[in-house]
């Protein structure tokens, strides 16, 4: 019976690590997809869904490493698709847009990863009354 926890708890991870490479896979072709004006709403919309994702990951592994891991999906898939190609193009265009969604995407993983840290923090201070 341990075995097939410790199986279905892997596999969640493996699905947080995919689902965060999925969201930068989607992101870096759908980044410029909804402007407001000149504000890319879509690239700071990915940012925000990926905070999300890293926290409830968090929340729902009840670990770091669920915040972790689709934050390093995102950034594997979104930097990766960022690279220039033997021919010099990229996915994810020097424009203002696409800077947000990157910058900003590796600023939202971070913050996600910290908010989880700190939930982390405050759910075992809390369990061994500290």
């Amino acid at each position: 019976m341990a075995h097939r926890a410790a199986f279905v708890t892997g596999g969640a991870y493996a699905l947080l690590l995919v689902l965060g490479a999925v969201q930068g896979l989607i992101g870096s072709f759908q980044y410029s997809a909804w402007m407001i004006g000149s504000f890319p709403a879509a690239a700071i919309l990915f940012c925000l869904i990926l905070v999300a994702t890293c926290v409830f990951g968090s929340w729902g592994m009840s670990s770091v490493a669920g915040a972790i891991l689709p934050a390093l999906g995102w950034i594997v898939a979104s930097f990766v698709l960022d690279s220039p190609s033997r021919q010099g193009s990229v996915i994810v265009a020097a424009v203002p847009s696409g800077e947000w969604y990157l910058y900003g995407g590796a600023i939202a993983a971070l913050l996600g990863i910290a908010a989880a840290f700190v939930f982390w923090v405050r759910r075992t201070s809390r369990k061994y009354g500290r």
